[in-house]
């Protein structure tokens, strides 16, 4: 499933430059996750990036956008070919 970034957010800027896919942007308060781009770091690391750089554990899974492991690995070779 892709991730999501809970409104605990203190926009530290950390997951931002962290994430391969280029997912996440800051929204209108908090860094939000798009989830067409999120694979979880399928394809690039073993854990998503933004969940080991928070300070404050907001990086939660996003439990409305389910994805199996093959469905983020289908979406990495479809983002970076």
């Amino acid at each position: 499933m892709a991730l999501k970034i809970l409104d605990s957010c203190i926009n530290c800027d950390m997951c931002d430059p962290e994430c391969p896919n280029e997912a996440i942007t800051l929204g209108a308060k908090v860094y939000e996750i798009n989830v067409d781009k999120c694979t979880e770091c399928i394809g690039h690391y073993e854990k998503p990036t933004c969940v080991s750089v928070c300070p404050i554990d907001c990086v939660k899974p996003d439990a409305e956008n389910v994805e199996s492991e093959d469905d983020l690995l289908t979406k990495f070779i479809n983002l970076h070919g």
